[in-house]
């Protein structure tokens, strides 16, 4: 049971790390720069499962608030005033579902990582343009119609987004034979548990 809660420990602030890690490798662009960050977020969804998958974006999110400077610009309770920050709640609601349709198959192809991961864009532009909308018409003050946030919130990165969803959909499966190859489990648990 100890070594169970050392091993969700361990993947959890591993994946929370790794999201961190995104926000720095990024291209600056107006109010939403495009990072590495969803692959990380598909990643943990894939291979951690729903629960460890929203628990480790967890873990960055609120290491971030919490004063850390793990965002693309910071950190600080403060940062849920960010136009951005949508995005961040979009990484958590994604993680779960991505997780969540990943989980119901005993044995996921490619394609059931990329059909979850294409579900996962969408919740995250879904949160992260609707925050982008609000923030900046109401406390930022900067008034501006729904045309120009969907332009700088969701059509500057949704290509390179969707490429990284097809990416991430490989990765994850090359990566759960390496795992069950690698027989990084106790045998005795199937592999789906301790994943999902």
């Amino acid at each position: 049971m100890k070594a169970n809660r050392s091993y969700t420990l361990a993947v959890v602030s591993l994946f929370a790390s790794l999201t961190a890690v995104g926000a720095f490798i990024k291209i600056p662009l107006p109010f939403v720069p495009f990072s590495l960050q969803i692959l990380f977020v598909f990643l943990a969804g894939s291979l951690l499962g729903s629960r460890r998958g929203v628990q480790s974006q967890l873990v960055y999110v609120f290491s971030g608030l919490a004063g850390l400077p793990v965002f693309t610009q910071g950190g600080g309770i403060g940062y849920v005033l960010q136009p951005t920050f949508g995005y961040l709640i979009g990484f958590t609601l994604a993680a779960f579902v991505v997780g969540r349709m990943t989980e119901r198959s005993k044995n996921p192809k490619a394609h059931s990582f990329i059909a979850a991961n294409l579900v996962g864009v969408a919740i995250i532009y879904i949160a992260g343009v609707s925050y982008l909308y609000m923030a900046l018409n109401t406390w930022m003050g900067i008034e501006t119609s729904w045309s120009h946030v969907v332009m700088v919130g969701f059509v500057y990165g949704i290509g390179g987004d969707l490429i990284i969803s097809v990416a991430a959909g490989l990765m994850a499966i090359r990566l759960r034979r390496i795992i069950a190859a690698r027989r990084l489990f106790r045998p005795d648990v199937q592999m789906q548990d301790r994943i999902g």
